[in-house]
């Protein structure tokens, strides 16, 4: 069976790779935009699945499981995406600053049928001063990156505590993710 990770994400493959598994990049580009009224739980659940979709009818072979995966960082039940700009990382990272926020990760999984969960961390920060700002920035870590942070890397030393799953805040809960392919047929074994 054919395993298709439907995004160009580094660190999705390099979790599935570290679950030992193999499979083939098919990125799809979607529109990720927020529909008016959706609450967070529900975007990154739809985000996940259109990706899968969309990934899965270029899929030529018949039998591939399809992997779409998406990951918000929510606060105040607002959904932060990827920066746009060095401005709206820092509006986004302070307000992170000194506070506890939530990750939503979501990953779908498409073959015989469609399986999709959601697994929520809360992320707790410490207060971030405008130099540890700069600096981060500098870094080139908060690019292309939901909530302009990678927990991952140097953002790693704002973060006081966390509830949840590290793997699914780097972008890939590894548990879920085991936990539906082996629904789909897949085995670690």
């Amino acid at each position: 069976m054919k395993l298709v990770l439907a995004s160009a994400s580094p660190r999705r493959a390099e979790l599935l790779q570290q679950m030992g598994l193999e499979f083939d990049i098919q990125a799809v580009d979607i529109d990720e935009t927020v529909q008016q009224d959706e609450q967070p739980e529900a975007y990154v659940r739809r985000l996940a699945l259109e990706k899968a979709r969309a990934s899965k009818a270029l899929c030529p072979e018949s039998h591939c499981l399809v992997l779409g995966s998406d990951t918000a960082v929510v606060v105040d039940n607002e959904v932060f995406g990827k920066p746009e700009s060095k401005q709206h990382a820092f509006d986004m990272l302070r307000r992170l600053s000194g506070r506890t926020h939530t990750v939503l990760t979501s990953v779908a999984i498409l073959g015989e049928e469609e399986l999709c969960v959601v697994c929520k961390s809360e992320v707790s920060f410490t207060s971030i001063s405008e130099q540890q700002l700069e600096w981060y920035w500098s870094s080139g870590e908060s690019i292309g990156k939901a909530g302009a942070y990678g927990i991952q890397g140097k953002a790693a030393i704002f973060i006081k505590r966390l509830e949840g799953s590290f793997s699914a805040v780097m972008g890939l809960p590894i548990y879920e993710t085991a936990q539906l392919l082996e629904q789909q047929g897949l085995t670690f074994e």
